[in-house]
């Protein structure tokens, strides 16, 4: 196995051994990105001296007769969302194309006391809104299973830059499925956790009640360790929940037989390609193979979680986006010829079209007489959702679903059709209006394109989740095929 195709729990057992270098595995991984960077756009910026540099410490560190941490010195990404010092931090957006952060991400700032080698900071969704990389400002995305397809989004460029090898591991964001649907999409392991388990602090917001930053990686171990080195209360964040702290890894290695997994009565999945619901349901006879009983959950206002979802998060853009105002930092526009052309102007020229939608369609429904019958509305079935999600979990230990209803679709295929669109999420929402963790695992392929299987589990269930996760993997032992570069 490629140095840069290997997860980084192993890698940091060769390098124990004396097997391999830091250096040159820090080597291999900047080779590789810069060997398919053109063709895959995963990149919004790249530091390959900043990842060799962070290597030659570890090695430093290692010969001097000290313990490595698991990421220490590993070459890692992070999505364009985060801020971290003296780089830019684009958020995908035009508007804030020469933005350089001042200051540094609680996760990434967390990531740093691991010893990380800050790769590079890839490619997204304006403002994390959208489900393909392709209302980046700056182009899309592409799938390294297939360069004609979408990798997912909005964090589409962390999944491609962890499926092609252009980095260990990486870390994106969630607000409706943002990690778990390309995860998916390109055949890795991503996992939304609780929210309030991964500060927020210095993460662009989009929905603020919503959003939740996670990690992207090779393999469920790999998802626990990055967990590991990211999650933890954080004061500067009033979200940030006080939860002790975990070690993720503690329960990898058990198996399934008297697991409960749950299946949603009322989900829908004449909705998803003949391909996925095939996938899915052979990964519940796999389960079931395992020892694992399947058992059916009622939530019976599933069916109106894409609806709620897409009231609750424009009207949080709404407001969030309201700081792009050409006054303070991002663009302003030069024509303006006073304060009311100046917003105008600048978001105009800055925002790209979805963007514009999002806040439109916020802003919308957060006005006068519209608020009780769209805004308060969704709040209350949101509510409902946690309730059931609660009752749910009474019964089972996981609930299992598709990620997405369709493989990767075609880059431009969905031009010009947002509920098309939005609803390539619908599996992956109720997670984020309950506030649970999910993780998109490797299930199969439809043809040539992955197909992940989800698992949610209940709130602060992190640890049960990945110990299910990994077994789940293990029975599978998925045998991946070429990729397409």
């Amino acid at each position: 196995m490629k140095l840069y195709h290997t997860p980084i729990h192993l890698l940091h057992q060769q390098r124990q051994k004396g097997q391999v270098s830091t250096l040159e595995i820090a080597q291999a991984v900047v080779g590789r990105m810069q060997a398919t960077e053109g063709q895959l756009h995963s990149f919004l910026s790249t530091y390959p001296d900043r990842a060799l540099e962070a290597a030659k410490q570890a090695d430093q560190k290692q010969a001097q007769g000290a313990q490595l941490g698991p990421l220490e010195g590993m070459p890692i990404a992070v999505k364009d969302i985060f801020a971290v010092p003296g780089t830019r931090t684009t958020c995908g957006s035009k508007y804030l194309e020469n933005f350089v952060a001042p200051y540094e991400s609680g996760v990434t700032g967390k990531l740093a006391e691991a010893g990380y080698g800050l790769v590079g900071k890839t490619n997204m969704d304006e403002f994390a809104m959208g489900s393909g990389t392709e209302n980046s400002a700056f182009g899309p995305s592409k799938n390294p299973w297939d360069l004609s397809k979408v990798p997912g989004g909005s964090s589409g460029g962390s999944a491609s830059a962890v499926a092609a090898g252009q980095a260990l591991a990486a870390i994106g964001t969630d607000t409706g499925g943002s990690i778990r649907q390309p995860a998916s999409f390109t055949g890795i392991v991503g996992i939304k956790p609780t929210y309030g388990r991964v500060s927020r602090w210095g993460m662009v917001a989009f929905a603020s009640s919503l959003d939740q930053a996670g990690p992207m990686t090779q393999d469920v171990t790999d998802a626990a360790l990055l967990l590991n080195a990211i999650a933890g209360f954080d004061p500067r964040d009033s979200t940030s929940a006080q939860e002790p702290a975990t070690d993720f890894t503690a329960r990898l290695g058990e198996n399934l037989k008297g697991k409960k997994i749950g299946v949603i009565k009322e989900l829908d999945l004449s909705v998803a390609d003949p391909a996925v619901v095939k996938v899915f349901e052979a990964n519940l006879e796999l389960l079931k193979k395992a020892g694992a009983q399947i058992i059916e959950v009622s939530l019976p206002n599933i069916a109106h979680a894409v609806a709620t979802y897409y009231v609750i998060a424009p009207c949080e853009a709404s407001s969030n986006l309201g700081r792009y105002d050409g006054v303070r930092y991002g663009e302003r526009s030069a024509e303006a010829k006073n304060l009311l052309e100046l917003y105008e102007q600048s978001r105009d020229q800055g925002l790209g079209p979805e963007v514009k939608l999002r806040i439109l369609l916020g802003t919308f429904a957060l006005s006068a007489g519209y608020y009780d019958a769209y805004y308060l509305k969704a709040l209350k079935v949101q509510n409902l959702i946690r309730a059931q999600y609660k009752a749910a979990f009474a019964q089972v230990d996981a609930i299992a679903s598709p990620v997405s209803p369709t493989p990767a679709f075609g880059i431009g295929e969905r031009a010009g059709d947002p509920l098309k669109n939005y609803l390539a999420d619908a599996f992956t929402i109720p997670a984020n209006l309950a506030g649970i963790p999910g993780i998109s695992v490797p299930g199969g392929f439809a043809g040539q394109l992955p197909v992940g299987l989800q698992l949610l589990g209940e709130h602060f269930g992190e640890t049960k989740l990945f110990s299910l996760a990994h077994a789940f993997e293990r029975e599978l032992d998925l045998q991946k095929p070429p990729l397409a570069l």
